[in-house]
């Protein structure tokens, strides 16, 4: 095998995580996750972890942090690594699955990060503003965040923070710069956006049968804020702000469905700009039988 680092991406809905699924049985790999909030333990159905899928398949980097707790770039470069070097000692090829972008790029980027401390009296100045200013303040500095996740003012925030600190220490912007992963592989799953946005809609559905608005209920009754977890962004942004009485049901589900929506959109925006920026993706159709799938793939990394 030539490659040493197999990527399998994608928008939300499209079944990419089935398919990195079934390409690690086939060759014995193991799954490293690239999804910014199935890290936090006990937020299962909102951020679709679907636990059962992998079987057999060992998987990393999620359920590794409480509901409530902020993790950061900083820490998921430093837990990937950890879980790539034990992967690649094992004799097994790591297969980064997930669709944050910021993820995904950083590793596939080779970053190295320094921790980056709160500047409060920087957070004291921006938080008065609203999403809006606060995402164009964020555009004009350097793009190394992903805007896909920030939905909400205190992910904004903290990424202007965390660009500030950049260039108020060029030290160590200098050790965030990119050295890419010269023999790694990226497959993305290519889904058509109406049936993506079909997809979306019933899975949307299902999970509010699953029973969605009680798992973010449990999570506010064992200590969660409301304000951690409208940070998180998406179905629990829009289902908390229905359990503490914000929104109606039926307003609930209507606005989380077009975000849900926008989110896809942005996601595939990210990875277009991946390409622009140089990086080869290789598109396999969300539809293809399992074993065309699982060959094709094998032949982009033997």
């Amino acid at each position: 095998m030539d490659t040493s680092l197999l990527v399998i991406t994608g928008p939300t809905a499209s079944g990419k995580t089935a398919r990195a699924v079934d390409v690690a049985r086939a060759i014995g790999g193991e799954i490293i996750s690239a999804d910014s909030r199935q890290i936090y333990r006990g937020m299962d159905l909102g951020t679709g972890k679907d636990l059962h899928e992998y079987g057999e398949v060992p998987y990393h980097l999620i359920d590794i942090a409480p509901a409530g707790y902020k993790y950061n770039l900083y820490e998921y470069l430093r837990d990937y690594r950890q879980a790539y070097d034990d992967i690649r000692a094992r004799g097994s090829l790591p297969i980064v699955c997930g669709g944050t972008g910021l993820y995904v790029e950083a590793v596939l980027n080779g970053l190295q990060l320094p921790q980056v401390p709160c500047n409060e009296a920087l957070r004291r100045r921006l938080e008065p503003l609203p999403l809006t200013e606060l995402s164009a303040i964020l555009a004009s500095m350097k793009r190394l965040h992903n805007t896909t996740d920030i939905d909400t003012a205190k992910r904004a925030i903290r990424a202007i923070e965390i660009e500030t600190y950049y260039r108020e220490h060029p030290d160590a912007a200098t050790h965030a710069e990119p050295h890419p992963v010269a023999d790694a592989v990226i497959v993305g799953v290519a889904i058509p956006r109406e049936e993506r946005r079909h997809r979306i809609s019933e899975r949307l559905r299902r999970r509010l049968d699953s029973g969605m608005v009680e798992e973010v209920r449990r999570l506010i009754a064992e200590g969660v804020t409301p304000d951690d977890l409208i940070y998180y962004g998406l179905e629990y942004k829009y289902i908390t702000s229905y359990v503490i009485g914000r929104m109606t049901y039926d307003e609930m589900v209507s606005a989380l469905e077009i975000a849900i929506h926008q989110f896809a959109k942005r996601q595939m925006t990210w990875f277009r700009g991946m390409e622009r920026r140089g990086f080869t993706i290789h598109w396999l159709p969300w539809d293809c039988d399992r074993s065309e799938f699982i060959d094709r793939v094998k032949s982009l990394i033997s």
